[in-house]
């Protein structure tokens, strides 16, 4: 059982998540909510939206959640049980000042955890995360919440059938999806409360895998990848649909397979969406993407944006920088993407439907959209490297590193990304494990392993000297 202190390794860099039981309890949760709350009274904010995906224990922590934020003065709006993008519309639309979602994401289903975006659609910064902590690890053994007459006050909200129409509104021409079918793996997953009905209104067809929620997740693991999605692409074959869409568990993001059942790298997704959000643009607008993303991204959209800027690694940062940077589109590797001209958070629900709109514009098939794109070899290994030393190694190496290539070549705001002329290397620590990352991408195949055979040498060898 979870002891009486709230355990400080839950609170990650842009997220809280721990195993229920293990790490997570309706006590440890209850004095979350009462830390956010303590959090959002010290910045004049007093207005919280709160929801939760389909796991087992979401509502029981939702539910704890909503009474430690009570407790300290602070008003709840519950949207209830539904996907991340209806709990982050509902705080965006209602101008509310935080929006927190109880979810565990991708995680296994013993997993939970909390999800913290402000009312404008920006995922809080590890900053923030750190100074909840530190107030719930302050008031772990007991704290005393406001007077009986300034509790916050609570309502109940359902936002869905909103959260539909807005969506509706920007596909609402009837001839726009006419003929195109897709299928749709919900997983189980949160969505499966909404993308039906999404497809339904704005009349593309679709095929829909799993749709009922069940927190087991009993058809493939809430993270949608390549070993997982079978079921997906027997469906796109047999079907012969457009092509394929699988959501997480809670719908942030979304794997797109291709009419020949190839699954597209997030770096191909986001290049085909940012050629179509790109053109048609009336101003100078940028391209966000991760430093692990594609040279894709520069070679296939330089020309079409004014600027590309490579941000850390962690989907809040998407968020953060997208209205700072006038950008059209952000890609994270991971499968994430922001869509400023839809909303200014990561919600999936939008990017099969801009495909299927894409498709109907060029009359292409996804398969050709995807031949069309270069392909450059990419591989990442793992060297073990104790966390005491892993980030001095870090640190080492951009120095000898900078003064090797130069400041112009070298990116440090998220490990080492050294930039060539046929290829790149980025050297990350990792911020959970024992390790340092080593990604390489090259031109061609013997590009790579030339990067990646002196590269991976020159970390094991700073490694080395500093352990």
């Amino acid at each position: 059982m979870v002891g009486e202190i709230v355990p400080a390794h839950i609170f990650r860099a842009y997220d809280i998540r721990g195993i229920y039981n293990e790490d997570l309890s309706p006590w440890t949760m209850q004095r979350i909510g009462f830390a956010l709350g303590m959090y959002a009274r010290e910045r004049n904010e007093r207005s919280v939206v709160v929801g939760n995906d389909i796991r087992a224990t979401s509502i029981m922590f939702v539910n704890a959640l909503i009474s430690g934020l009570l407790y300290a003065g602070v008003d709840v709006t519950d949207v209830g049980t539904t996907s991340f993008g209806v709990c982050a519309f509902s705080g965006w639309l209602l101008k509310k000042d935080i929006v927190a979602y109880v979810t565990a994401s991708h995680l296994p289903p013993e997993w939970n955890g909390l999800k913290l975006y402000t009312g404008e659609g920006v995922g809080f910064q590890a900053e923030a995360n750190e100074k909840i902590r530190a107030i719930a690890m302050a008031t772990s053994k007991g704290y005393d919440g406001v007077p009986w007459s300034e509790i916050g006050h609570y309502h109940r909200l359902d936002m869905r059938e909103e959260y539909i129409e807005y969506i509706a509104r920007r596909f609402n021409r009837p001839e726009l999806f006419e003929g195109r079918r897709i299928a749709v793996d919900c997983g189980n997953g949160s969505m499966g409360l909404v993308a039906p009905d999404v497809m339904r209104r704005v009349h593309l067809s679709a095929h829909v895998l799993f749709p009922e929620p069940d927190p087991a997740f009993p058809n493939r693991p809430s993270e949608p990848s390549e070993s997982t999605l079978g079921a997906l692409k027997s469906e796109i074959e047999r079907a012969g649909v457009d092509f394929g869409a699988a959501f997480d568990g809670d719908g942030d993001r979304v794997v797109i397979v291709d009419d020949h059942g190839r699954v597209l790298s997030a770096d191909q997704c986001g290049t085909i969406l940012g050629k179509a959000l790109l053109k048609e643009q009336k101003r100078p607008v940028s391209v966000l993407a991760n430093v692990e993303c594609s040279m894709l991204i520069e070679r296939e959209l330089g020309d079409l944006c004014s600027s590309i800027y490579r941000v850390p690694v962690g989907h809040t940062f998407l968020t953060r920088e997208a209205k700072r940077t006038n950008a059209a589109l952000g890609i994270e590797s991971s499968g994430h993407y922001v869509i400023p001209s839809f909303f200014p958070f990561d919600d999936a629900m939008v990017v099969p439907l801009i495909i299927a709109e894409i498709l109907t514009g060029t009359g292409r098939r996804l398969s050709e959209l995807v031949d069309e794109l270069p392909s450059f070899p990419k591989e990442r290994r793992n060297l073990e490297c104790a966390d005491s030393v892993k980030f001095k190694v870090i640190d080492s190496l951009a120095a000898s590193l900078r003064a090797e290539y130069g400041d112009k070549n070298i990116n440090t705001m998220d490990g080492i990304r050294i930039d060539l002329e046929d290829g790149w290397v980025l050297i990350r620590a990792s911020n959970t494990s024992p390790m340092i990352r080593v990604t390489v991408e090259g031109s061609t195949e013997a590009v790579k392993q030339k990067l990646m055979d002196e590269f991976v040498r020159r970390t094991g060898e700073a490694i080395k000297e500093l352990s």
